[in-house]
């Protein structure tokens, strides 16, 4: 009674004893185990403020990109040694393949992968199921506790193993020897559920004279779980938006090259790593008349479904123009115009190429578009100067076109800035850089498409890429080509007639003159009639039979009604009755008008 009797002093010491012992006990519990600590820690003497420490370390560990399985692989390397000895994340197909998650009931076996595992070096005798390999669980689907977990949505605990829970827990009898013998001791199982749906299951284990799983460790784990599962969740939706841009992209895209004579023509596309980074870039392969081919490469400005829609409407618009016009300059005009009407404010870079195999000669218009790189029949590559005008869109026209020719066994490149966008360098490092890989690289490896390979690597496959690669060879020997320069006085359709009659007989296609007369005496005299008089007669045979003549007027012929007492006005009908196809289009001069026949089959 003697402390008490100094103004209470008895009763403020006992609490002030009561109060430094709970500081020193929580002090200790805040001491037993850091969490990066070398060992499991016990979650049962976690303070709240501990636990939460904990989780906050695992949320920047976990879930550090957008991909699924770096995730799953996130979750088991934090786990160990951090919470268990060892790890193993299954996760279900449908949730690979980019699909919902489902709740599996009844007597089905749910179909999981295994994607991540790990363990301490002293557990490198455990047999778990391969990374990457379907999970079999058909031998033990009544008793395997993960089932359990997976089709009840419910974490599973085994604290003390005996023999019966090594056969509970492992898929197989020599995984479960496999256990028994690393001294495997405890055992529990949580499901990862993001949003209501089930994605798979996480496992644990300890082993040695680790203490064994509570109740509160598998608290502490669901909630880590859950964490990792809404990560994964959020890397499966990027994913499926991804493949989602990536399908409509591709569909947008010509699903193969067509025929082109006296040109081989490679074609390759690589999509972003990032959804973000797809959408705008597309190619197109487009046969025109005479046997020419026009080769168009283009990037909308923006990522994502709205760039890839507009790209899907700049290259309908571009590959329509070109049947009507094959003046590179003018139709990247007009499709300057169709852009602007997209409404959606967006611009697009556009370069197109016309190739010309009766001279090997390209003629050139570009949109702000990189260079296209042309390789000599030597190996040496070179950028080719062409013009450069303002992007589509940006309402700033004419183009300029620029004509060349090149030797046989040339290549052309023509390309995205994808292929060479960095984050870092400029625009003519990039363009060395390319120009460099081109010139140490082969012909076959440069038409496989090794070139994506080698420029877009590592941070580089943040954008999307196209590339072509075209190549002037000569014609094959079941082709030909025979063009002709008509004369403007005397009479051009007699010499048009005598020209391809003999050109078919030297071909095996006599049967065939009478029709392509016919059709040659009506193009020439429309040329003289509607034009300035005829200019180049052409004839392609190349699995069918064109014929080609051209003016230098500004009218495209159409089809006219002819009464019963008309004269004139039937040659275009009749050209239409006995052809497979006929039509014009403008070109730098003028015109071609064109009609095309079938070859009959036969030793011919």
């Amino acid at each position: 009674m003697e402390v008490g009797t100094v103004n209470g002093g008895g009763s403020r010491a006992r609490r002030l004893t009561r109060r430094l012992a709970a500081q020193r006990g929580a002090s200790r519990t805040l001491r037993v185990r850091h969490p990066d600590a070398g060992a499991p820690l016990r979650a049962d003497r976690f303070t709240t403020a501990a636990r939460l420490r904990w989780l906050h370390t695992a949320s920047t560990r976990i879930g550090t990109t957008l991909d699924l399985e770096r995730t799953a692989r996130e979750l088991a390397e934090f786990s160990v040694p951090r919470l268990a000895d060892g790890a193993a994340v299954d996760l279900l197909e449908s949730v690979l393949h980019g699909e919902e998650g489902e709740r599996v009931t009844g007597s089905a076996v749910p179909v999981t992968r295994a994607i991540a595992v790990k363990s301490l070096d002293s557990l490198a005798g455990l047999e778990p199921s391969p990374v990457g390999e379907v999970v079999d669980r058909s031998r033990r689907r009544e008793t395997l506790l993960t089932l359990h977990c997976l089709r009840n949505g419910e974490p599973v605990l085994v604290s003390r193993m005996t023999d019966e829970d090594y056969r509970r827990v492992a898929p197989t009898d020599s995984a479960a020897d496999a256990m028994r013998r690393q001294g495997v001791h405890s055992y529990m199982a949580v499901p990862l559920t993001a949003r209501g749906i089930l994605l798979g299951s996480a496992d644990f284990v300890r082993a040695g004279d680790s203490p064994p799983f509570n109740r509160s460790d598998v608290q502490l784990a669901g909630q880590l779980a859950a964490m990792a599962a809404v990560f994964m969740d959020n890397a499966r939706l990027y994913g499926r938006e991804r493949e989602h841009v990536v399908s409509l992209q591709r569909s947008l895209l010509p699903r193969a090259t067509p025929h082109t004579p006296g040109l081989r023509v490679r074609s390759h596309y690589a999509p972003a790593t990032d959804a973000q980074g797809v959408g705008g870039d597309w190619y197109d392969v487009v046969p025109l008349p005479g046997g020419r081919t026009a080769l168009v490469v283009g990037d909308v400005t923006g990522h994502g479904l709205p760039a890839a829609a507009t790209m899907g409407r700049l290259r309908t618009v571009a590959r329509t123009l070109m049947t009507l016009d094959i003046a590179p300059d003018r139709v990247l005009a007009r499709l300057d115009l169709a852009t602007r009407d997209l409404e959606d404010d967006q611009v697009a870079t556009c370069l197109c190429a016309v190739y010309d195999p009766a001279d090997r000669s390209y003629t050139f218009a570009s949109a702000g578009h990189p260079p296209p790189l042309l390789i000599g029949a030597e190996g040496t590559p070179r950028f080719l100067d062409v013009p450069v005008g303002a992007p589509l869109g940006a309402g700033v026209i004419p183009y300029d076109p620029l004509r060349l020719c090149v030797p046989e066994g040339g290549r052309l490149v023509l390309y995205t800035d994808g292929l060479i966008k960095t984050r870092t360098d400029d625009v003519d490092v990039q363009l060395a850089g390319l120009r460099s890989t081109v010139g140490e690289m082969q012909s076959d490896e440069l038409d496989d498409g090794g070139l994506l390979t080698a420029l877009r690597t590592g941070d580089a496959r943040f954008d999307e890429a196209v590339l072509l690669v075209a190549e002037s060879c000569a014609l094959p020997p079941d082709l030909g080509l025979r063009t002709w320069e008509l004369p403007t006085d005397g009479n051009p359709a007699s010499t048009a007639r005598t020209l391809v009659t003999e050109q078919l007989a030297r071909w095996d296609l006599a049967e065939l003159a009478d029709v392509t007369e016919l059709v040659v005496s009506e193009l020439v005299g429309n040329a003289m009639r509607y034009g300035t008089g005829p200019g180049q007669l052409r004839m392609l045979r190349d699995g069918r039979l064109r014929v080609e003549v051209s003016d230098t007027g500004p009218d495209l012929p159409q089809i006219q009604h002819a009464d019963v007492s008309d004269e004139g006005g039937r040659g275009l009908q009749l050209i239409n009755l006995l052809c497979r196809r006929w039509g014009s289009c403008r070109t730098a001069e003028g015109k071609v008008v064109w009609a095309e026949q079938n070859i009959p089959e036969g030793p011919g």
